[in-house]
């Protein structure tokens, strides 16, 4: 592979300033969001006609709009955010409170069972690595970007990097950050993490 595979997570929503968990409801971005987005364009310039693969929710698809790349973005429901069930809309520290859980986060607590289910984190993982293997091909032409959410690019992280699931809850991104992820002498490596292009919130 010549490329790099590069992770955007979207601007800032609503939701995700109050710490609540948002997976597929589909949030737009705040104002500030939106200046993050835009704020991201001359790295995005810069990259020239990469492909762009993206999230098909609203606070993904504007954000990759809004940083303008070369092309456009092809929406790929396996970047989707992690799906919460039962949990969703709800900040961890109500969630620790519902279950009586002083440690849980999503990464090892999982998601609530019952009637909304939700994911586990092997569903997750296996969505990403079907983006993992829909863009080695791509690699070898090439720089990729991926325009998501921060549970599931960090997951994707982790399994990118070859190490467990789990190991996507030491992998912070923060909104509208870059990381850029790669091979080197044929081990799969973390060139940058979480680069910051924009103001601070």
């Amino acid at each position: 592979m010549t490329g790099r595979l590069l992770l955007v997570r979207h601007g800032q929503t609503e939701w995700a300033q109050a710490g609540r968990h948002t997976g597929r409801t589909d949030v737009p971005l705040t104002e500030l969001g939106e200046q993050q987005a835009r704020e991201l364009e001359p790295w995005a310039t810069a990259l020239g006609p990469v492909p762009v693969l993206c999230s098909p929710l609203q606070r993904a698809r504007r954000t990759a709009q809004l940083a303008g790349f070369a092309r456009p973005a092809e929406p790929d429901d396996d970047l989707l955010e992690w799906d919460y069930g039962g949990y969703e809309g709800l900040t961890t520290a109500q969630i620790r409170q519902q279950t009586g859980q002083p440690d849980w986060q999503v990464f090892t607590g999982g998601v609530v069972p019952g009637d909304t289910p939700g994911e586990t984190l092997a569903q997750v993982a296996t969505r990403a690595g079907r983006v993992i293997d829909r863009v080695e091909v791509m690699l070898t032409q090439g720089d990729v970007v991926l325009v998501a959410h921060a549970h599931v690019l960090r997951v994707l992280a982790a399994c990118w990097l070859q190490a467990e699931p789990e190991f996507g809850q030491h992998l912070l991104l923060d909104p509208a950050s870059v990381s850029a992820l790669g091979v080197e002498r044929n081990v799969r490596v973390v060139h940058e993490w979480n680069l910051r292009f924009t103001r601070p919130e």
